[in-house]
């Protein structure tokens, strides 16, 4: 079965310094047909203006992948990391007992465009934890990457759930084909381009929720960029 989530949808939240779309609810924004899809819970698409940013706050019990997309988003939290993250930089926080952080735009013209992503732990009060790596867009062009796993495997940072994200960068001629095991879900979510996903056509910002299936093939791709969530249901 197939449910796609349009773009133009999404919850939207946009305070000045901060502009956000909601792919599930949060915060402000309830949708009950979009809370979460099994342990994936939120994909926030944020835009940070210079110089502003996310003051220090706490999480515990999460697993939060920040994916960014263009600027430079600079990190610190209560477990002494710091850093400043770029384009293809993957961040992942397992906020465990609890950690507390702060995310801001670390130029102070440009925009910080990027993906919050939570994803909802197997295990609870696990101890907190960062890890950070980079992917060339090289490694994504016409192949599905690995790049959060439950095992690390393939290079890829560490997610306390049996989930797996690939990401990839498609144009026109390329087909992906990705195998679901029986009683998997998956979501595939367009950051950007045009992509078509078991023949249902997606545009940036565009998402599909596919249970029941056991096979995903993208195509028919105009400089797209997407990711892909293979999820325990």
């Amino acid at each position: 079965m197939l449910e796609i989530r349009k773009s133009a949808e999404r919850g939207l939240a946009n305070h000045g310094w901060l502009n956000s779309h909601h792919s599930f609810s949060f915060g402000s924004y309830h949708d009950p047909r979009h809370v979460g899809f099994g342990p994936l819970l939120v994909i926030n698409e944020d835009r940070v203006q210079g110089g502003q940013g996310f003051g220090t706050h706490g999480h515990r019990d999460m697993e939060i992948i920040s994916y960014v997309l263009s600027g430079a988003l600079e990190h610190k939290d209560s477990m002494g990391t710091g850093s400043v993250l770029h384009y293809g930089d993957v961040q992942r926080m397992s906020a465990g007992t609890g950690v507390r952080h702060s995310e801001f735009n670390g130029d102070q013209k440009e925009q910080v465009h990027f993906l919050q992503i939570w994803i909802q732990p197997s295990e609870a009060g696990i101890p907190p934890s960062y890890e950070e790596k980079h992917f060339t867009p090289e490694s994504k062009q016409g192949r599905l990457r690995l790049i959060a796993s439950n095992d690390g495997r393939e290079g890829s940072v560490l997610i306390h759930q049996n989930a797996a994200i690939y990401a990839s960068i498609l144009g026109s001629g390329d087909s992906l084909k990705h195998e679901l095991a029986t009683g998997r879900i998956a979501y595939v979510h367009v950051i950007r381009g045009d992509v078509t996903v078991n023949g249902t056509a997606l545009k940036g910002g565009d998402a599909l929720k596919i249970t029941a299936e056991n096979l995903i093939t993208l195509e028919q791709a105009t400089d797209a960029e997407v990711l892909l969530f293979d999820l325990p249901n």
